[in-house]
């Protein structure tokens, strides 16, 4: 259903995959479309995904739905922040258009179920083989809401690097005619990659993790330097010494292929991929070698 728009700010506010295709039908062609999708609990690093797409396009449109098919932990899916009244005050403060606030049936009609997707081989690394099945449940809530929404230009931050480069292979390879644009990473004034997990940190928890950030500073500061070995190493060695964090994986990888690198090569470009457990607080990051 269409809700009322509050505080006279025109924000159209949709539940409905109808009427919003109705709407987008009414507009596309006309007016240039930013699409920007989330899973709520949005915070200032969305913020600035709109404001970017502010720049190139007429209409900014913003999903909201927590996509049951890209967890594979039910625990970590039924903790994740659900504060849609919040997120709708803020999108209204930056000038959004259209939210999009779907329920499960509305994005699967008949079951809750992925498709299955081959990103090249792009899917099998780093966060592939760590979380079974994510990147087809990624794939598929993507597909769906471009095929809904219809976007000339959507929206991403670099923080899911990896998801990123899955989303433009996706459009490449089912010929989605939709430009995918990357956005830097949004941080705290402490270095920390603004997350929506990030308000479920403990406090003690919260004020370790800007560790995290510190030590993809230095490893980049080490990769002009030292072997790619020698920095697996001591970034290891530096979460082993930590009593709040715990290291999951760091892989020095090709930014293309995601493939894990041993060896440094000239023309490629090398990106450095984090994952650290802060208590239950699963916390990615990543940065540019």
């Amino acid at each position: 259903m269409l809700l009322t728009v509050i505080n006279s700010i025109d924000m159209l506010v949709f539940e409905k995959t109808k009427l919003l295709q109705e709407k987008i039908a009414a507009i596309k062609g006309i007016k240039k479309i930013g699409f920007i999708p989330t899973m709520g609990a949005l915070h200032k690093g969305h913020l600035s995904l709109i404001q970017e797409a502010k720049k190139n396009n007429s209409i900014i449109v913003v999903s909201i739905f927590v996509n049951p098919t890209q967890f594979d932990n039910k625990e970590d899916l039924s903790n994740y922040p659900k504060t849609l009244e919040n997120d709708l005050k803020l999108l209204r403060s930056v000038g959004c258009d259209i939210a999009f606030t779907p329920s499960a049936k509305e994005i699967y009609p008949t079951k809750i179920v992925s498709q299955h997707f081959h990103f090249d081989g792009l899917e099998n690394e780093m966060e592939g083989k760590h979380r079974k099945g994510h990147f087809d449940g990624v794939g598929t809530i993507v597909k769906r809401l471009f095929e809904i929404v219809k976007p000339d230009n959507a929206y991403f931050g670099e923080k899911d690097f990896q998801q990123l480069q899955i989303i433009k292979k996706l459009v490449l390879k089912n010929r989605i005619p939709v430009q995918i644009v990357g956005c830097k990473i949004f941080r705290e004034k402490d270095g920390l990659a603004m997350s929506s997990r990030n308000t479920r940190l403990t406090k003690k928890h919260r004020l370790a993790a800007p560790f995290i950030y510190q030590t993809l500073q230095k490893a980049k500061e080490k990769f002009k330097t030292e072997s790619i070995s020698k920095i697996n190493f001591w970034v290891a060695q530096q979460f082993k010494e930590h009593a709040l964090l715990e290291l999951e994986y760091f892989t020095i990888a090709d930014e293309k292929t995601l493939k894990e690198s041993f060896r440094k090569r000239k023309q490629k470009n090398y990106r450095a991929f984090i994952v650290v457990f802060a208590g239950k607080i699963r916390l990615i990051d990543n940065i540019e070698l």
